[in-house]
């Protein structure tokens, strides 16, 4: 969520969002799992796997779709004893009917009647349920990073390529109307080549450090080695359990939770999804609290088509955040951290070095939806339906959501790299022959710089 002091009043957002939604709540009669033919009025059957604090967000989102695109939470899955039972008692509310609870994903999964499922567990589990319900044969929301270990991510994606499920990555700016409108305007061509993309995103405070759960978590009311997953044993944690962004086994924090956000956007923005090298610094600077992932970031990233991005985040200090696209005719400029709808786009004339006043003389316009004349705020909440309903949708059509399995393979690929380089002080490439990650430069690469130079 933006850390912008301004941002959009969600029921005003809301009421904007359903609008929009209307023009796509007509569905086709296709297939919708390997089990069941759905028709236009047939209702989607969801599962929830993870029902923590995102998880409580993604509820409430599906929750006022549930008419305009005929879906209910019939069942929810938690390992957590606690989070099953919130769970169970906010549906209720809001289908009138309780869903089914499960504390294990396999039970859940092996429902029949069940058509998809949302994934919202900790990061170091999206990729590994994200494969078990490919193979189930359920469609799947899954929350970003789609991944955070090379080969589980690949396996994942496999998996829903060879069952042919429609998965949407949940990255959910893509959805929103003013990124759109900004990708829109870029893919006309009006900044010109593009030499460097900078990414700044600032955040006053520990960040997921003194969660209220962690003081309520018993070993006895969830299953700790279950919860481990894929990782080697080690005692039981609360602090591990609900704070895992801070701990480098499970998440890598700023890369998975922020920068996946930030470079998801360039790869779509830029239509260029795999970074050709990675360099990363950072540390823990401002927050000496136990943790092990940096609380300041930096990395920078090169692009085949020819761009540099500079990712940053600071968790120490809340200077203006923003982003900005920098071309030879023109800038993008994001006003604002992530989720930001205010765009900016400020004509590129002249240097300083020629006319010490140039800034003053350079056209610059808000980018506006049709019919607005005030502009947006700098922040919004991340509640916005669009993302999910296009989900709905792309489930009762078979077509690929606006965030697909590649684009989410492509984020955490770029993540990946990213955390590598910053704990190995080692510079990262991405061989795409191959599909794998050196600390070398890949023989492959060598006809890049003539790729630049024809792109320059």
């Amino acid at each position: 969520m933006s850390s912008g002091k301004e941002t959009i009043d969600r029921r005003k957002f809301i009421t904007q969002s359903a609008a929009l939604l209307a023009g796509g709540a007509a569905f086709a009669r296709t297939a919708l799992s390997n089990d069941r033919i759905l028709g236009a009025n047939d209702r989607i059957s969801l599962c929830h796997i993870g029902n923590g604090s995102r998880g409580k967000e993604l509820d409430w989102i599906v929750a006022q779709l549930k008419t305009s695109h005929q879906v209910e939470m019939t069942t929810l899955c938690d390992l957590w004893r606690l989070n099953r039972e919130k769970a169970v008692a906010t549906n209720e509310k809001y289908y009138g009917r309780s869903p089914r609870a499960y504390q294990y994903l396999e039970d859940a999964l092996a429902l029949k009647d069940i058509d998809a499922v949302i994934i919202s567990t900790p990061e170091h589990s999206h990729s590994t349920i994200l494969q078990m319900a490919a193979e189930a044969g359920k469609d799947a929301y899954v929350e970003k990073p789609m991944g955070n270990v090379l080969a589980e991510v690949k396996a994942a994606r496999d998996a829903v390529t060879k069952f042919n499920r429609v998965v949407q990555v949940g990255t959910q700016h893509r959805s929103e109307a003013y990124p759109k409108a900004a990708h829109d305007l870029i893919q006309t061509g009006v900044l010109g080549g593009v030499s460097k993309v900078e990414i700044v995103w600032n955040y006053h405070g520990p960040r997921w450090r003194g969660r209220e759960e962690t003081r309520l978590l018993r070993e006895q009311d969830t299953d700790w080695r279950k919860w481990l997953l894929t990782k080697p044993y080690r005692p039981f944690d609360p602090q591990v359990y609900c704070e895992f962004r801070l701990y480098k086994e499970f998440s890598s924090g700023i890369p998975d939770q922020w920068m996946s956000h930030g470079i998801d956007l360039v790869h779509w923005f830029m239509k260029d999804s795999f970074p050709l090298s990675v360099v990363a610094h950072g540390g823990v600077f401002a927050w000496h609290d136990g943790r092990e992932n940096a609380d300041t970031f930096q990395a920078l990233l090169e692009y085949p088509k020819g761009f540099l991005v500079s990712y940053s985040t600071s968790f120490g200090n809340d200077c203006p955040s923003f982003t900005r696209y920098m071309g030879k005719k023109a800038t993008m400029m994001n006003v604002g951290g992530e989720g930001s709808p205010r765009y900016q786009l400020v004509e590129e004339t002249g240097n300083h070095e020629e006319n010490s006043e140039i800034d003053a003389k350079r056209s610059a316009k808000y980018i506006l939806l049709p019919g607005e004349t005030k502009v947006p705020p700098m922040g919004i909440d991340d509640l916005s339906l669009g993302h999910m309903a296009n989900w709905f949708e792309c489930m009762r059509s078979r077509q690929q959501p606006v965030c697909t399995v590649q684009d989410g393979f492509a984020h955490s690929v770029a993540n990946m790299m990213a955390t590598e380089a910053f704990h190995s002080g080692r510079k990262q490439y991405w061989d795409a022959a191959t599909a794998t990650i050196l600390d070398r430069a890949p023989v492959t690469q060598g006809a890049y710089p003539e790729f630049h130079r024809q792109v320059g």
